[in-house]
């Protein structure tokens, strides 16, 4: 089973195999029992075997494994070894080792999938092979929509061992939106108690003539949002979350009016949003929007800590994940009508002697950019926040195409490429007529895979801005754990090759031998019960006829 995705930087193949039995014993050395702990978890749920504690790689010794630390390899670099004298894992860190299990995983075949042994007989094998592997990119993520159609706890931990998987370290997290608020805040309970539940959701594209009238909606208590933190930290993912200012808010809105422009709308009347699209209710410029959204972000600031970096084994979980330090806080499609409209909005722009509404919203955004910056944080935001300037230290993630990365990138800032008409996977994956509630271009497996994120117009300083690369799930057409699976999947194994592996020229690429190894992983994606689109097409159940969608007709542009 060397059909691995994603594929490694280097692979030397030997002759014999390393069996694991019932003696065998894993070693974790200093700085790994973690990952120790996690193989040794999922091995024993899916083959039965013990795997005792080793006192050192002497216990490992011709069908055993280890795990320790090599100074000499970057932090998510690893080797992996299996010969006679078993299986050795070796990273620059303990994310390192965590990707070198990973690629074990994949080795013992898609059975290391499952949670309990399916035969008694099964040998477990590993080939004789050589695996030297390094990410192309630091930033190799997911953004997951929990808003629009929220997904109850375990759906998230099922995501991130998903990602993990795939050698995917940060899980973008949209709790904010104007369908609903997904984050206990416990200064503000209006939050969960109102923002969190719609009356009823439009089924299909806003034109659509369907409803569901059933209540939607649910949250995360912090509890639950501590507990995907750690679970996240343990498989060396950041989760970054997703507070949405300033449009984007009709939930919080509903859960307190005074948030809104109260002097151009009826702000008491409104409700949690049942719908699609671009709504013009947005936050109020107002000391005391910001004030709110300063309490809120203090209590999202201390479930989502930085890391440090720190690992000790006293806390064996500890994890280096990189990217906890941002908070992403939205700053896209911000309408501007109810500013224009509002003598309130007006006064402050004149009081701060700025151009127009434009340069209000870089007011808005700079001012959380400088609360977060002062609290050792860094503030991360969709490409429009670069309109009207944006503050040093800021980063983009660059949505609506390439030249958002681009201006960002050569302004001096960080960037996260994920422009919507290459890696949205709500975007249908055929043009037939049984793709379900089809919505914006065409994009296949083999159309992810030539993704490149680095636009070529970029000097190599410029490029090195481009911090890595995320697929992004909007779920307004994604109303349970079956339909998120169908548009994620296989896509993003796609994207993990992407991110992770050092590949050719977009159109250099090998995407027959990726679509062969794809034959191999389709089986462990089975084991993990995931409900992707089949090669095929849809299965009948995966259908959803007379709902209507979005469909974009031609190529998407590359720019």
């Amino acid at each position: 089973m060397t059909e691995l995705i994603p594929a490694p930087r280097s692979v030397v193949a030997g002759s014999g195999e390393t069996r694991l039995t019932a003696h065998s014993r894993l070693y974790a050395g200093p700085g790994t029992e973690g990952v120790g702990h996690w193989l040794r978890t999922v091995l024993r749920q899916a083959g039965g075997l013990p795997l005792r504690e080793g006192r050192g790689l002497d216990d490992t010794d011709g069908d055993g494994i280890g795990l320790q630390l090599d100074p000499a390899l970057g932090p998510e670099e690893y080797r992996l070894v299996s010969d006679g004298g078993g299986v050795l894992i070796e990273g620059g860190g303990a994310a390192g080792v965590f990707w070198g299990a990973q690629t074990l995983r994949q080795l013992l075949g898609p059975e290391a999938y499952r949670r309990a042994p399916v035969g008694r007989d099964r040998t477990w094998a590993v080939p004789h092979v050589r695996i030297e592997d390094s990410p192309r990119f630091r930033w190799r993520g997911l953004m997951l929509d929990v808003a629009r159609h929220f997904m109850p706890k375990d759906g998230v931990l099922r995501y991130l061992d998903l990602m993990a998987a795939h050698k995917l370290n940060v899980l973008h997290f949209h709790l904010t939106d104007d369908q609903g608020w997904r984050i206990e805040i416990e200064r503000y309970p209006r939050l969960t108690e109102v923002g969190a539940w719609r009356a009823r959701t439009k089924i299909g594209h806003r034109a659509s003539p369907l409803w569901d009238d059933r209540p939607h909606g649910g949250y995360y208590t912090q509890d639950d949002i501590r507990e995907i933190v750690a679970y996240a930290a343990e498989r060396h993912i950041s989760v970054v979350p997703e507070i949405d200012v300033p449009g984007h808010s009709q939930a919080a809105i509903a859960a307190y009016p005074e948030l809104g422009n109260t002097d151009v709308v009826d702000t008491a009347s409104l409700t949690v949003w049942d719908t699609w699209g671009i709504n013009p209710n947005v936050l109020a410029p107002t000391d005391t929007t910001l004030r709110f959204y300063e309490g809120v972000l203090e209590e999202v600031l201390d479930l989502f800590p930085a890391d440090t970096g720190a690992s000790t084994s006293s806390a064996p979980f500890t994890s280096f994940t990189p990217f906890s330090s941002f908070v992403h806080i939205g700053g896209d499609e911000c309408l501007k009508d109810q500013w224009r409209a509002s003598a309130t909005a007006q006064r402050r722009i004149a009081e701060l002697g700025l151009k127009d509404e434009d340069a209000l919203q870089a007011w808005f955004i700079g001012h959380f950019a400088a609360w977060l910056a002062a609290r050792g944080r860094r503030l991360i935001g969709w490409d429009e926040i670069l309109e009207g300037g944006l503050a040093p230290g800021a980063a983009v993630s660059s949505w609506r195409g390439y030249a958002g990365g681009v201006a960002a990138a050569r302004a001096g800032h960080d960037v996260v490429m994920c422009p919507e008409q290459q890696v949205y996977l709500d975007h249908r994956q055929d043009a037939g007529p049984d793709e379900p509630v089809p919505i914006g271009y065409v994009r296949t497996l083999e159309d992810v895979y030539r993704f490149e994120p680095v636009p070529p117009e970029l000097t190599p300083e410029e490029a090195g801005r481009v911090l890595g690369t995320q697929a992004n799930v909007w779920t307004e057409v994604m109303e349970d754990q079956g339909r998120v699976d169908y548009q994620v999947f296989p896509r993003l194994a796609a994207l993990a090759e992407v991110a992770w592996s050092p590949l050719p020229a977009p159109a250099e690429r090998d995407v027959a031998g990726f679509e062969r190894r794809m034959t191999a992983h389709y089986r462990r994606l089975d084991a993990l019960g995931v409900a992707y689109r089949p090669p095929t097409g849809p299965l009948p159940w995966q259908k959803r006829p007379g709902v209507l969608g979005r469909p974009i007709d031609g190529a998407p542009p590359n720019r």
